[in-house]
Formats: C-alpha cells, structure tokens, sequence
C-alpha cells in the first residue's frame, strides 16, 4: 500500500515537471501592455494603478514601478486593496492615504479610506475584520480619489475563491470609473488554482451580498479577474464601464501557478504559498466558526484548531473518511494574533497529496460534519458571517440539521451548472 501511494505520488511529480518543461511561460497582462508599440491604451492619459505587492512581472519588477518609470505613462496615482499597496497590513487592518515615499504617488486607500479604527481593533482582528468585511463603507472609491485621472488599471492577484476581497474592490473601482467617465483597463493574470474547477454554492444574490462576495458566483469560481471582470460589467452593474481587459498569453485554463514559470509572491500575508490558495476554498469557511483557521501561524487556512481539539483524536477520524485528495495530521499550535491568540489549540494540518482530485469546500465541510459531532456544544458558528462566506444559510442550516455532506453537495450542481453555461461568453482563454 505505501509503496503504492510513493509511486503514484512519484509519477505526479513526474508528470508536472513534464509538463511545465513543454508550456511556455505564462505573459501576463502588465507584460502584454507594455510589449505594445506606442501604448494606445495609455497614450496622452493621466493613468490611476490598483496594485499591490504580488503585481510583478516574471523578473519581479513591480508593475508600479514599470509604469512610473515609462516614458511613454504618466502615472499620477496608486490605490491600495486590503493590505495595502505593498502587503504591510494584516487582514481587516485599516488602510490609510498616504504619499507613497519611493514614488511621491498618492496612495488613495480602497479599504478603509472613510473608515476610523476602533479602539483595541487589533487585540480583536477577527471580531474587527468580521464587522468592517461586510460593509460597503470605505470601499469604494470617491470622486475626489478618481478625479484626476483619465484611465484607472487595475493589477492585483486574484486566488480564485470569491471571498478575496481584490474581485470586490475591483469591482467597485469599475463601477466608480463607470459613473465618472473613466477608462477602466484590467492586466490579467493567471487564477493559481487553475480555472477549470468549480466548486461551491453560488452566492445568494442580493441577500447575502458582502464585501466577501458581491455577486453571484460560485465559492471556487474558475475564473481569472479579466474574466470576472466581463462577467460583473455585462450582467451585474447598473452602469457599464468602457472596460478593456488585456490578456494574458500561454495560459491554458488546466494550469496551475507552480505551471506558469511566474514566481509567486505573496498577494496577502495569510497566503504565504500556493499550497496555501490550494486549500482557501474551503477552509475560508472556519473564519466564519469560533475555530482557530490558522491564522497567527506560519500555515495558515492549512491547520485548524482550538484548544479544546484532541488533534489526534481528529486526524484519525479524518482520515478514516477516505477524502479524496488529502491526508491529515494532527498539530499543536499557538497563534500570535486572532482568535486564541498565546493559546495552545490543537487540531489537523491538511496534507494535499493529490490536487486535482482534491476537493476543498467538500472537504471543508467534512470537517466541520465531524466537529459538530465530535465537539457538539463548543462548535459553534459566527452565523452572518459564516453565511455571508459561504453565499447562503442554506449550508449552516443544513449542517445544524444533520445533514450529510454528500447531500450538501449535490444541492449545489445544478446551480454551478447554469453558471458554467452562463460564463461562456467571458470566457477568454482555452
């Protein structure tokens, strides 16, 4: 059995390495705009950037830094997502305007910009970041922030799972330049977790639209943020932006990041890896839950826990489920920040050891079926905000009900089938 499970996992190796030698590196969108003779698109333009720290190009020259040293651009503004323009703040953390010290830039915040923080906020992120992620207030983008230019570009990595609050600024920047006559060009970029998968509810639309997911689309959504973009400026805004989406090249919707030959940079500082984005689908979901979901860790969303969680206990139970995909193990932890911050919690790592086949929300609530049972009375859920995570109350209802999973699940397809059928025409790679 075990030197079975060694071959397999030997042959998947084999196979990626295969692969990423015979697929070309994967441009995207900030290469492709600059490779064009002339800069139709920017020419005689005062230009605005959305950006952050994992928007680089193959070399890891920040897209900022690209535009602004041009000669052709003139770049007269940044704005900054959750996180901040260069990644230095913590999830749910207020994001000032400032001047930009490398750049003499102004950064115009689009998390936070008409926001105040609350005293001891950052003794209580997670309650704080709860609260402030749902609202609309300081998001979107004033008229005095877009005033002063005449196209707004927007680079940022997206991690394909509708949560990443970068679709929604997106999107609420793409409405501001509809409503001011401004040009809005999106620089795609590749979805690390490939886009082919689709898995999920599609959210709810418009009961449980949020900041962590505004429209309806699947949890997992397979798409790049060129194509959300088509997707929400044709059927989900009242006012069309003139929105140009300049697309990537070599970027076959089966490949995964560590496929592409582009270096992965941190798009926010609880996503450290692609292993990472790998699992987010589905263990975003703990945010929602009093369980520790890792953050204040160096693994975070890949171990979950709490300090009444035998972790043994757990990982054998897990295990015994047979999930496709993923193996678990117990751990012991104590988070820095965030919920049971300097206590030790116990719980599971999880362990991809097939991805393709890995299934993250299903697995996501397999585990969450097995603590209500194990842990009845200290399992317990944030209910909005679990609710706006996961697009609906149907799931938390269904799971307090006793619900098998497989039941959960089936609830969902046909729903991702009619977006599957809807999606195609946004579609712009094979």
């Amino acid at each position: 059995m075990l030197c079975g499970w060694m071959s397999s996992a030997v042959e998947r190796v084999a196979a990626k390495e295969a692969i990423v030698k015979k697929t070309p590196r994967v441009i995207p969108g900030i290469e492709m705009l600059l490779a064009e003779s002339g800069l139709p698109m920017l020419k005689g333009k005062r230009i605005g950037l959305i950006t952050h720290a994992a928007a680089v190009d193959a070399d890891l020259q920040a897209s900022a830094e690209r535009l602004r040293l041009h000669p052709q651009v003139r770049l007269v503004a940044l704005y900054a997502p959750e996180h901040g323009m260069r990644g230095n703040a913590q999830a749910g953390e207020y994001v000032p305007y400032y001047i930009d010290e490398r750049s003499g830039l102004p950064v115009f915040s689009l998390y936070g910009q008409t926001m105040k923080p609350v005293a001891g906020m950052f003794r209580r992120i997670d309650e704080y970041m709860r609260s402030f992620d749902t609202v609309a207030t300081g998001k979107r983008p004033q008229r005095e922030m877009v005033q002063d230019v005449d196209a707004l570009v927007c680079d940022l990595q997206d991690v394909g799972t509708r949560v990443y609050t970068y679709v929604a600024t997106m999107a609420y920047a793409m409405q501001a330049c509809a409503e001011n006559d401004i040009d809005f060009i999106v620089l795609d970029r590749p979805n690390p977790i490939n886009g082919w998968e689709m898995e999920g509810p599609v959210l709810d639309y418009p009961a449980f639209s949020s900041f962590v997911g505004l429209y309806p689309i699947p949890l997992r959504h397979g798409l790049t943020i060129g194509e959300l973009a088509r997707l929400i400026n044709d059927r989900f805004v009242s006012k069309k932006a003139r929105l140009t989406v300049v697309t990537m090249k070599n970027w076959p919707r089966r490949l995964w990041f560590d496929q592409t030959g582009l270096p992965w940079v941190m798009p926010s500082p609880n996503m450290p890896s692609l292993e990472t984005a790998t699992v987010y689908p589905g263990q975003v979901l703990f945010e929602g839950t009093n369980l520790s979901e890792g953050r204040g860790t160096t693994r975070p969303f890949e171990i979950v826990g709490a300090p009444w969680i035998n972790g043994s206990h757990l990982a054998e139970k897990l295990n015994d489920l047979g999930l496709a995909g993923v193996r678990f193990r117990e751990t012991w932890f104590t988070p820095t920040f965030s919920k049971f911050q300097g206590e030790q919690c116990g719980g599971v790592q999880l362990h991809v050891i097939d991805r393709d086949r890995f299934l993250p929300v299903a697995t996501a609530l397999h585990m969450l079926r097995l603590l209500l049972d194990l842990y009845p009375g200290q399992t317990k859920f944030h209910e909005e905000y679990f609710d706006r995570i996961t697009g609906t109350d149907r799931v938390r209802r269904q799971l307090l009900a006793g619900t098998v999973v497989t039941e959960i699940v089936s609830g969902w397809q046909a729903e991702l089938a009619r977006f599957r059928d809807m999606i195609k025409p946004y579609l712009l790679y094979e």
